[in-house]
């Protein structure tokens, strides 16, 4: 049996409240129960559960996400926190050994991180996607998944966008391309 992890992707105040400064606004907040129950499952089961959060500092001329969208997600600030009650049940259970905060600078979890050492460190194979935006940092999350060989999970109802073709686009891809069991 492949020992599976849970990525839960970006579920920030920017990204899901309605005064988020890059919100997804209802859709996000409609997926909140769901990726509630799915994030408390695998934290009660012992399973590996990721919390990677994009990190941004104002303005900053190196960013490539700077000249695409407004400030987001910057250290330090409300926007970043996570939104709703999963920032409580993080809060509850952050000293968990199968919990992890993991800061990310791009949309790919992978990117510039130690996200697969921690994963190859545990012999997890089997990766389950959960967040927003679905057709941006799910989306280049689950590629690079894909490209490294992991089996790839992507829960259709704990996933959103503030761009519904991209969204749906998005979760034809997951299966098609990356052979993602979405479910």
């Amino acid at each position: 049996m492949s020992k599976k992890a849970l990525i839960n992707i970006d579920y920030t105040n920017d990204f899901v409240s309605d005064k988020g400064a890059l919100t997804c606004g209802i859709p996000a907040q409609q997926i909140e129960e769901k990726m509630l129950a799915v994030t408390s499952q695998f934290i009660d089961n012992g399973d590996y559960v990721i919390f990677a959060v994009d990190i941004h500092h104002k303005s900053d001329p190196y960013h490539p996400e700077t000249n695409l969208f407004p400030d987001h997600n910057l250290s330090g600030s409300n926007g970043r926190n996570l939104y709703g009650e999963l920032n409580r049940l993080y809060e509850d259970n952050y000293s968990l050994q199968n919990v992890y905060w993991m800061d990310k600078t791009r949309y790919s979890a992978f990117a510039g991180t130690d996200l697969e050492l921690k994963l190859r460190e545990r012999g997890i194979s089997e990766l389950h996607l959960v967040g927003v935006c679905t057709d941006i940092c799910v989306l280049h999350t689950a590629v690079d998944a894909y490209n490294k060989g992991f089996k790839i999970v992507v829960y259709k109802d704990a996933v959103a966008s503030f761009n519904q073709v991209g969204h749906e686009w998005a979760l034809g891809h997951f299966k098609a391309c990356l052979g993602a069991d979405v479910i």
